[in-house]
Parts: structure tokens; sequence; C-alpha cells
């Protein structure tokens, strides 16, 4: 199973880098962090960020839900 890293061994990533990972549109992740579907942003400031390993673990679980 997943195991998150430790928190100074993980990354901050932007909206940009989510995007163009898994080839969808910023509005459809803000669409889906409103319905509660994917992690909510942490706000440094007045930037969005997110956890790497947040965005592993969503990526992981649709995976798994689509295999089985």
């Amino acid at each position: 199973m997943y195991t998150k890293p430790a928190l100074l061994e993980d990354q901050f990533i932007d909206m940009k880098f989510i995007t163009q990972l898994t080839g969808l549109s910023d509005k459809w992740f803000y669409k889906l962090i409103q319905d509660g579907a994917f992690p909510k942003p942490i706000k440094p400031g007045r930037a969005s960020r997110w956890l790497k390993s947040d965005l592993e673990e969503w990526l992981y679980y649709r995976i798994y839900e689509s295999r089985t």
C-alpha cells in the first residue's frame, strides 16, 4: 500500500505541475476540490500549493478504482 513520505522529504507542487502531469484542466481540479474529491490547497500566502504525496495518493486511488 502507499506510504506517505516524511513532511520534510515531500514537495510542494502547483496547479501547473498537476495539470501537466495529468493532462486535465485546472477548472476540472477546482471543481473536484469544491466537491470534496481532491485535496484542498495549502495557502502559503496568496499562492496555492499541494503536497506531491497527496497528489500521488489521489492518483493511486484513481488507478485502483479503475482496475477493480
